[in-house]
């Protein structure tokens, strides 16, 4: 399933300042039965966002309007616990493009590329400094540049260069999933193929 290109992004964003955020938290259990990539956004963090009697926990970032934007910001090691990528799905479909941490779990990082969230990692100190612009000025823009690999604070010009696998880059680019790389090269796929020894 192919996905929005991504390449620069600029976008306010919204801090979730909470350290060791699991795949459960992101998106609970009871609601991983559908299989395709729709629907997810409107349970991401429920049990965090909602009360037992399904009414908004005021005091959860994503229900303050003080906070929007296509980028999420959270504490370290986000997306730790079991493999889901259900989560990756909930955060793309709520309307995340892009997250910020210091540090991923593996497996989330690599759910996110795989359907068009960018994982930015940056360091601790970065980190807080985002954390505090934002609650400085809840407008404040970040700025997410995948071609050049770095993130910068519009307001101050503060920026940080982030790693990302070229494949995954690429596809990135692109809005390509797996399948849509591999179609993408079928013309090569069978010339090689014509040239193997049979």
């Amino acid at each position: 399933m192919a996905y929005d290109k991504f390449n620069i992004l600029q976008s306010t964003a919204v801090p979730l300042p909470i350290e060791n955020v699991d795949t459960d938290q992101i998106i609970p259990a009871r609601f991983l039965k559908a299989t395709e990539r729709v629907g997810f956004g409107d349970n991401l963090f429920r049990d965090w966002r909602y009360n037992a009697d399904n009414t908004p926990k005021q005091d959860f970032v994503l229900n303050d309007s003080l906070y929007s934007g296509k980028i999420l910001v959270g504490g370290k090691n986000f997306g730790s616990g079991s493999s889901r990528e259900h989560a990756a799905w909930a955060v793309y479909d709520y309307g995340f493009r892009c997250v910020v941490s210091s540090f991923f779990a593996d497996i989330f990082r690599n759910n996110c590329l795989n359907i068009g969230v960018l994982p930015v990692q940056v360091s601790p100190e970065f980190l807080e400094k985002i954390f505090k612009a934002i609650y400085d000025n809840p407008k404040t823009e970040l700025e997410v540049n995948l071609p050049e690999q770095r993130i910068t604070l519009l307001a101050s010009g503060e920026s940080e260069s982030f790693d990302i696998n070229s494949y995954k880059k690429d596809n990135m680019l692109n809005g390509f999933d797996d399948i849509d790389y591999l179609q993408n090269i079928k013309t090569e796929i069978q010339e090689f193929a014509t040239h193997l020894p049979l």
